[in-house]
Order: structure tokens, then C-alpha cells, then sequence
């Protein structure tokens, strides 16, 4: 099975410019746990729930504890409040993520997202994002598969 038969290919995607709380507005929206990001059409990184939740003090005399609770912890003007609040996703995503191509085979998909520690990644064909799987994704074809071969669901 290759990951073009499993993957999703309506996905949201945001720039490099756009502010940090657009991305977070949409992965909430979308339900998506990451979102490529595109320059120009061409992936450059991805932004993901990860990339929110576990980022540490980010410069600002800092306390030691993350910069969520720093954040949630401040006033309206504390300056850490204000950096956060003016970042941009360039500043946060990860960069050059790792890729699949569309004709890559599930096991692959599976291999690359061990060896990476990540739960999905983009897939692309010629250098162009076409889609994106998760591992939500390999479970809904692992149970398709399962009904298929009749075997009894689980009670």
C-alpha cells in the first residue's frame, strides 16, 4: 500500500509571515495537529502542537519554567507576554521537515516517523505538497484492512 492511498489531501497551510497565534487559531479550527508552512508554494517547515507546547523561555530574563506558563503567568505588558505575542511562524516552526514522497510505501511512512519521533509528516511529489499523513490516517487503513479481511472487531 503506498501512502497516496491513505493520505489526506485537503490540509490547511500557512506562510512563513503569518502571526504565531493564526497558526495556533488554525490547528484549533482545522483540527489538524500541524500545519505545513509554504513559501511561495514551496514547503519550508512545519508548525505543530509540539512547536507550542514544548518550546522553553524564549531569551527574556528568563524564569525556569516554559514559556507557556510564562506567558499565562504574565500581565498584559509583561515583555515576555509581548515578545510571544509578536512572533511569526519562521520563528517558531521546525525547518526542513522531513518529507515523504507520494509514492512511497506505507512501511516507509512508518519507519520515517520512528526514526524522526514524529506522528506525521507532509508528502510531497516533484518538490510539491500534495497532502499529509498521520498516523490517524495508518490506523483508519489498518481497520479497514481488518474489515476487509472479515476479521471480528475488537468488543
Amino acid at each position: 500500500m503506498k501512502v497516496s492511498d491513505v493520505m489526506r489531501t485537503s490540509i490547511a497551510s500557512i506562510g512563513p509571515d503569518a502571526p504565531l497565534i493564526d497558526a495556533a487559531s488554525l490547528l484549533l479550527e482545522t483540527n489538524q495537529r500541524a500545519l505545513p508552512v509554504l513559501d511561495d508554494g514551496q514547503l519550508i517547515g512545519i508548525i505543530s502542537e509540539g512547536d507550542f507546547l514544548h518550546r522553553v523561555e524564549l531569551g527574556i530574563d528568563a524564569p525556569q519554567r516554559t514559556w507557556l506558563q510564562s506567558l499565562f503567568g504574565s500581565s498584559a505588558d509583561h515583555a515576555c507576554r509581548k515578545r510571544v505575542s509578536a512572533l511569526k511562524v519562521r520563528q517558531v516552526m521546525s525547518r526542513n521537515p522531513a518529507c515523504v514522497a507520494d509514492d512511497a510505501s506505507v512501511d516507509e511512512v512508518v519507519m520515517l516517523m520512528d526514526q524522526r519521533g514524529v506522528s506525521q509528516l507532509p508528502v510531497t511529489c516533484g518538490g510539491i505538497l500534495v497532502g499529509m499523513v498521520s498516523r490517524a490516517e495508518l490506523l483508519a487503513a489498518v481497520a479497514r484492512g481488518l474489515r476487509e479481511t472479515g476479521e471480528p472487531a475488537a468488543s
